[in-house]
């Protein structure tokens, strides 16, 4: 089981924010971003750091999956709730992916992007998006659903598959609570390995800003600030469109709930920082699970929602699609009519689902979205080839605060959201005054002093 963030009796003194990872992160992507600006093969030359670090915590993903999962159901007493929480779970995420595809379209059609562009479709080079056409064509959802089951037990671990672990991790986890009192050893051991796991990861999150800053530095490096200059429309409008869900539609649910999305965000903003300069959402998951446990979120519902949704609460995803589709057509003045928009949009709710996992998933989803939809060709997508990079922070930003918000959500459909965990978290309650720690900082790296 976690550590508490901070022990009964005792009060946490805030460390200097030039020590903090968020400070240290910031700096790093700025260094980067400004290094690749200057001399972009030395840039260029840097991407191994950010691969490197992301291949890091993908090492301990399956791991943090399986134990969060496993322990968390065996300590349920009832396990109705474990589908109940699923059926949650995938109620909100069917809701809000589809809001967020009604969202991109709506914007597309009233600010549309493309218009004016007159691009000539013959002029397109459609050798250059071949290899996500051809994972398009492969991607079923036949060949999804069955590939959630793993080869052998241990080969999601080997492999590294982020739903054939959660699979596993289910079916380990019912296991030892149907068992009871015979697996109470097991059990223990599995808590234990916990906090060793979750240690190790505050080691490798100490690594974060070396991974962001040969990220970022390889991002403009390669791409360069001039390469979005003729397609600005579009990432605007994306940027846009994105922090309207976020701030808007996420906002009210929170609202809703008894907790600010502003206050959440702020919370999260180290990881979120992460994300911006490694453009991968996996990269702070781990960081993510810890802080919504430490948030009141219940490890049982954390360890369904969390990496459930990454697979299918993919808002920002599913916001680039409608909207990346529809600037397209209106780049070679093509006109959608309403059914072939509603076609889209229903493709693009399944493409979404098939493609998850997938390296390069947000173009291939648009690949096989635009196979369906007549008149909108596949060669289409060599129009944001060059700038889809800079669209993917924004991506994997949105869908990582989507997962936050449904997780905390069902916690509290469930009844189990520990509301004063939360509002100490947040520094929303009379538990703020504690500050929240640092996530790269274990149980012996805070400064503790003990309260009279």
């Amino acid at each position: 089981m976690l550590q508490p963030a901070v022990a009964a009796g005792e009060t946490t003194v805030r460390r200097p924010f030039y020590r903090s990872l968020y400070f240290t992160v910031l700096l790093a992507i700025l260094a980067g971003g400004l290094i690749g600006h200057l001399w972009p093969d030395l840039g260029q030359s840097l991407k191994p750091l950010g691969d490197a670090f992301i291949k890091l915590v993908k090492m301990i993903i399956a791991p943090v999956i399986f134990l969060t999962i496993t322990t968390g159901i065996a300590g349920m007493r009832d396990l109705k709730q474990v589908g109940r929480v699923a059926a949650k779970a995938f109620a909100y995420f069917l809701v809000f992916s589809t809001l967020a595809l009604i969202i991109g379209l709506v914007i597309a059609n009233v600010v549309q992007p493309g218009r004016g562009l007159n691009i000539d479709p013959a002029t397109l080079n459609a050798g250059a998006v071949a290899q996500y056409a051809t994972a398009a064509h492969e991607s079923t959802i036949v060949g999804f659903l069955t590939g959630i089951i793993p080869n052998t037990l241990v080969s999601a671990f080997v492999e590294g598959n982020i739903l054939q672990t959660l699979f596993v991790s289910i079916l380990f986890g019912i296991a030892l609570a149907m068992v009871g009192d015979v697996a109470a050893p097991v059990n223990r051991a599995l808590d234990a390995l916990s906090q060793v796991v979750f240690k190790l990861v505050a080691i490798l999150m100490k690594a974060a800003p070396i991974g962001a800053f040969g990220a970022f530095a390889f991002t403009i490096g390669a791409y360069g600030l001039g390469a979005i200059a003729n397609l600005a429309a579009l990432i605007a409008t994306f940027y846009v469109t994105s922090l309207v869900f976020v701030f808007g539609v996420l906002g009210l649910v929170c609202l809703a709930n008894g907790f600010s999305i502003f206050r959440l965000v702020a919370y999260l903003k180290e990881e979120l920082l992460l994300v911006l300069g490694t453009s991968s959402s996996e990269a702070a998951l781990p960081s993510l699970m810890q802080k919504l446990e430490r948030a009141g979120a219940p490890k049982s519902v954390v360890g369904l929602v969390v990496p459930t949704g990454y697979s299918f609460n993919l808002d920002g995803t599913n916001i680039y699609m409608t909207l990346a589709a529809l600037f397209i057509a209106q780049a070679m003045n093509i006109e959608l009519s309403l059914q072939d928009q509603l076609l889209l949009l229903v493709v693009a709710m399944i493409s979404s689902k098939g493609a998850a996992g997938i390296t390069g998933a947000g173009f291939i989803t648009l690949a096989a979205t635009l196979a369906v939809v007549p008149g909108v060709p596949v060669a289409g997508m060599a129009l944001i080839l060059g700038i889809d990079r800079f669209m993917s922070e924004c991506r994997a930003l949105t869908n990582f605060v989507g997962n936050a918000v449904a997780t905390l959500v069902v916690a509290r459909w469930e009844g189990e959201l520990d509301r004063e965990a939360l509002h100490a978290a947040l520094g929303s309650g009379p538990g703020a005054l504690a500050a929240s720690p640092d996530p790269a900082a274990g149980p012996g790296d805070r400064d503790v002093v003990t309260a009279d």
